[in-house]
């Protein structure tokens, strides 16, 4: 009869039990990191880099499963955690986020922190992990920034008004195929704010076109597209976000591979509203 694991063993034990009995960690050994990362106490007070040593890390940890053994030994210790945002743990919700070794989400494309697993990295290598950066990000505390611009972005028009009553027919608005799998690939946006954390402007551009397109282009999104777009835009400005100048990190950073094609379709929708007059209610 097998035994369950016993999980108050050290990850290196229960890594070397689940290698002998050739499991999935077979030939896969814990390792050694060294990590730099940001420590602030709040958003008025002066951060710096702290280092800590992840010792004994199982390579089929997730980066946030990383941190959480980190947090376990500084607490034992009597010392503050790391503070960093995280829920859903599965790249679905948007919450995590941190910049890793320079680059948002980390060294993986089409992956979120959460997501991100340790045999990523090789044994004995050192990992620089800070916040998002952006004037429109302030951190709250070590690696949690205040994203509350990216929802007042939405607030300003990501919706659509619609009669309440009993739920349509499904086949009742006809949808073609080439504006359905747009909008889905626009909706795929979770906010994260990858795209603005990688942009060297501080951009919203791609996530304010992600959240404006998946609704300009279904019918339920026409009446109050010229609006939406206008608003939209210009609440992304007020919050003090960059402009876009094709750059194309954005792209490259997003976890869900959302294109920057979304941004020129943004701003032809902006320009057509300015140059019709109906961007105004």
């Amino acid at each position: 009869m097998s035994r369950a694991p016993d999980m108050t063993l050290s990850p290196a034990t229960l890594v070397e039990r689940d290698g002998d009995k050739g499991g999935p960690s077979a030939d896969r050994r814990a390792i050694n990191l060294t990590l730099n990362v940001w420590r602030q106490k709040d958003r008025q007070s002066v951060g710096k880099f702290v280092t800590y040593q992840a010792r004994d890390i199982s390579p089929d940890m997730s980066f946030l499963e990383m941190l959480d053994v980190v947090n376990e030994g500084l607490i034992g210790r009597g010392e503050e955690p790391i503070a960093f945002d995280h829920d859903c743990r599965e790249g679905i919700c948007g919450q995590c986020g941190v910049v890793v070794d320079g680059a948002a989400h980390g060294p993986r494309p089409q992956t979120t922190t959460c997501q991100l697993h340790i045999r990523s990295f090789r044994d004995g290598e050192s990992i620089t992990i800070e916040p998002w950066r952006a004037a429109s990000f302030p951190v709250i505390k070590d690696l949690m920034v205040d994203r509350g611009a990216l929802d007042r972005i939405i607030a300003s028009g990501g919706f659509v008004s619609v009669r309440t009553g009993n739920a349509p027919d499904g086949n009742a608005i006809p949808v073609s195929k080439d504006s359905a799998d747009l909008a889905m690939d626009a909706a795929a946006c979770i906010g994260c704010g990858a795209c603005v954390a990688a942009c060297p402007n501080a951009s919203a551009s791609l996530f304010t076109a992600a959240k404006v397109a998946h609704l300009n282009l279904l019918p339920q999104g026409q009446p109050e597209r010229d609006r939406r777009v206008v608003a939209m835009v210009e609440k992304m400005d007020d919050e003090g976000f960059g402009s876009c100048s094709n750059h194309a990190e954005c792209e490259a950073a997003c976890p869900k591979a959302i294109g920057i094609e979304f941004i020129s379709r943004m701003y032809r929708d902006y320009l057509r509203a300015g140059m019709t007059g109906r961007k105004k209610p």
